[in-house]
């Protein structure tokens, strides 16, 4: 997937030189987290709008130099590093640089989320099952012979949490089978978090229950 044609050039860069004041201005008036800084027009950091609440306003950005933050994406950097940047940086914004470290534009995070909403994983018909296994048994190769084995298409997943080596995953199938796929997950000792389709084991479990309130009222 290409995300290139996302880059977007309408947001400043700042100089080093720059007072912080006129950074401040900047975010008092927009809602980014951070802003490109450059330093002999070679990308030098990002400024924090949280970090810039606790200095004197009065002050250069090169008095700050060291609250600048180091990340950044170039221009062949694909999308899902690119959404790995955002998240662990707490970002909204995210600098894009030439290989002579110029700044040639920005990401916004709503456009990439939008470039990632758009993919077949979302857009395609299908339902989403979430399952969790120890770290030590995970096996991605596994999770789709699962679901190829009951005649069911693997349409992606990903990892979503890792959390006490147990690592939890979501994956999107097609319709088909459903239910036999979340079975056969249980067979592998996976346990089920989430399934947007009637689970059989459910529906069984409840028929059994009936039956025995009915067997006792004899």
């Amino acid at each position: 997937m290409q995300i290139q044609q996302h880059i977007i050039n309408n947001i400043p860069v700042f100089d080093i030189k720059d007072s912080l004041n006129k950074v401040k201005a900047f975010f008092n008036e927009n809602t980014y987290s951070h802003i490109a800084i450059t330093e002999a027009d070679k990308f030098a950091g990002m400024f924090s709008e949280n970090d810039i609440a606790l200095l004197d306003t009065n002050l250069t950005i090169e008095d700050c130099r060291y609250d600048l933050q180091m990340f950044f994406a170039k221009g062949n950097t694909t999308w899902l590093d690119v959404l790995e940047t955002f998240a662990r940086n707490d970002a909204n914004i995210l600098p894009v640089l030439a290989d002579e470290s110029s700044v040639l534009g920005y990401y916004d995070l709503t456009d990439v989320v939008t470039v990632f909403i758009d993919t077949p994983f979302f857009t395609d018909l299908g339902n989403i099952l979430i399952v969790a296994t120890g770290m030590k048994d995970y096996s991605f190769s596994e999770i789709a012979q699962i679901v190829e084995s009951n005649n069911a298409k693997f349409l992606g997943g990903f990892i979503t949490a890792i959390q006490n080596d147990v690592v939890q995953i979501t994956i999107k199938i097609s319709t088909t089978n459903f239910n036999e796929v979340v079975q056969t997950f249980r067979r592998y000792n996976y346990t089920i978090l989430f399934g947007n389709s009637d689970d059989q084991f459910l529906e069984d479990l409840k028929q059994r229950s009936n039956y025995l309130d009915k067997y006792l009222n004899i």
